[in-house]
């Protein structure tokens, strides 16, 4: 009965640490290939990730981060970002319901378009460095460069080249 215990607690610490090892995966870095994605807009329109057509992906992590790159982007208008084939994902995931009642209506109200990171391991795939919009370039779903937006002091256009 003891080794049947043992043999059970050994086999199920290796399904734990097989399935616990890819939500801990590396972030994306110059040569990585991003990961095919669906997720929804703020207006809770399907979105799925091209990566022919997507040149820029943009990633706040944080809500006041966010807030400041939704300023900033709703300056250049909603044609924007896909005129330079870029999207825009904001973290919404580990955001209480009650955050959820007041930060979602708020985001309807921008013109740009905002896909919804509220997917652990999607947002877990981008670096991130604190207070800044991880900016990752692309060329047919490979990352080419991995830079980091300040939206309160530097304007977007400089990363979207």
């Amino acid at each position: 009965m003891k080794t049947s215990l043992n043999k059970s607690a050994f086999t199920f610490l290796i399904a734990l640490a097989l399935g616990v090892l890819p939500l801990h995966a590396e972030p994306y870095a110059k040569g990585s290939s991003v990961k095919a994605f669906s997720a929804k807009d703020q207006h809770e329109q399907a979105y799925t990730f091209d990566a022919k057509t997507t040149r820029y992906l943009l990633v706040s992590h944080d809500m006041e981060t966010g807030k400041k790159a939704n300023g900033a982007l709703t300056v250049l208008g909603k044609d924007h970002l896909p005129g330079k084939k870029a999207i825009y994902i904001a973290n919404i995931h580990g955001m209480p319901g009650v955050g959820r009642m007041f930060a979602l209506p708020k985001m309807k109200k921008y013109t740009h378009r905002i896909i919804l990171g509220d997917d652990a391991a999607l947002i877990a795939d981008f670096p991130e460095q604190k207070g800044k919009v991880t900016v990752l370039g692309l060329s047919n779903g490979k990352v080419t460069s991995v830079e980091y937006w300040d939206p309160a002091t530097e304007g977007v256009n400089n990363f979207l080249k």
